[in-house]
């Protein structure tokens, strides 16, 4: 039971990150941030420079620059899945007598989500321009909270629309600015936040599909073996029934690639769920995750020592104002998939 037992703490240590990340995300000061900069002082003495710059650049260049190594890293995972799943699971799933259509629907899934993939890549999530600036400032108003007007981008050396937030990665302004996703290398903006969550959706349904399907070839094959019924020897010389930990255990051994493959999509399923459901609800609720965090109060761009009274923003958050761009459930969904467009300013 030791490989069980240490698989089941990789899970929980996989868990607990989530938490953590979930609990203090926007938040400038973290116990993780404050612990990593404290051992990266301790080792720092001890490195050599030239792996000090090039630590710093890897991480620079994944994180702080537009590159697709998590685009690479996303298909090569999917790629493993599939062909776990086409080689190993799908020939026992035929010989368990599942039918063909319920064994197509993870391609068909795959062919949708890629569609939606693509799109995030692709598509322009919504850059401010010098030619459109003035449509994209007639879309929202400045609810003088998270966005006042008059605020210009010290990198665009334009004023800022509401509910724009300049990207450091992209190196541009985007309307409605959500955040910036490494697996798509691209910001998720008031163009391309639709597809963004129609992939969360169509990633979820794709990884459930085939964690139901390989959960079924192995409770399947658990009966057929007649496991369940039979009895083992234990270290001490006693039989005993074969309980749960007993068949889990052998079905590590028997399909050791199969069972990770089934916790690996258990885990994205669920971490996936859960963030496509936040995103659902930030969208029947006309808000941006950019906006969400700036709400709790952690991060205030405007705020400083010589700012007036008029672009002092709130240091708690206001409840009254939280959903000052919600115009009603049907009106927000449709902000979502039928996005405003600006209108480009024409040359004379």
């Amino acid at each position: 039971m030791d490989f069980l037992t240490l698989f089941a703490v990789y899970v929980a240590v996989v868990l607990t990150c989530i938490v953590l990340v979930c609990k203090y995300s926007g938040q400038q000061q973290t116990p993780l941030s404050i612990f990593f900069s404290s051992v990266g002082k301790v080792v720092a003495p001890f490195t050599p420079k030239w792996l000090q710059r090039v630590s710093q650049w890897t991480l620079h260049r994944l994180f702080h620059q537009r590159n697709n190594m998590f685009i690479y890293l996303h298909v090569l995972l999917e790629g493993a899945v599939y062909a776990e799943f086409t080689y190993e699971v799908f020939d026992f799933c035929r010989e368990m007598d599942t039918t063909l259509p319920s064994l197509s629907v993870p391609y068909v899934l795959l062919t949708i989500k890629t569609f939606f993939f693509y799109l995030c890549i692709r598509r322009d999530p919504g850059t401010v321009t010098k030619k459109k600036i003035a449509g994209h400032l007639s879309i929202y108003p400045y609810d003088r909270r998270l966005f006042h007007p008059g605020v210009s981008c010290e990198t665009c050396q334009l004023i800022k629309p509401a509910r724009s937030k300049h990207c450091r990665v992209c190196n541009r302004c985007v309307q409605r600015f959500d955040h910036h996703c490494v697996w798509v290398n691209n910001c998720i903006g008031a163009q391309n936040t639709r597809y963004f969550l129609l992939y969360l959706f169509s990633v979820c349904a794709m990884a459930g599909d085939i964690a139901v399907l390989t959960g079924d070839m192995l409770f399947h094959a658990v009966l057929r073996s007649g496991l369940l019924r039979s009895s083992y020897v234990d270290e001490h010389g006693q039989q005993q029934a074969a309980g749960p930990l007993f068949v889990v255990q052998h079905l590590f051994l028997t399909f050791p690639r199969i069972v990770f493959m089934l916790g690996f999509l258990v885990f994205v399923f669920f971490l996936l769920a859960g963030y496509a459901l936040f995103h659902s609800y930030l969208a029947l609720v006309n808000q941006t995750s950019n906006e969400w965090y700036k709400s709790r109060g952690y991060v205030c761009q405007h705020c400083h020592p010589t700012a007036t009274a008029d672009h002092l923003c709130s240091p708690a958050p206001d409840h009254s104002k939280r959903y000052y761009y919600s115009r009603g459930l049907l009106r927000n969904l449709e902000e979502i998939f039928i996005p405003p467009q600006p209108v480009q300013k024409k040359d004379n």
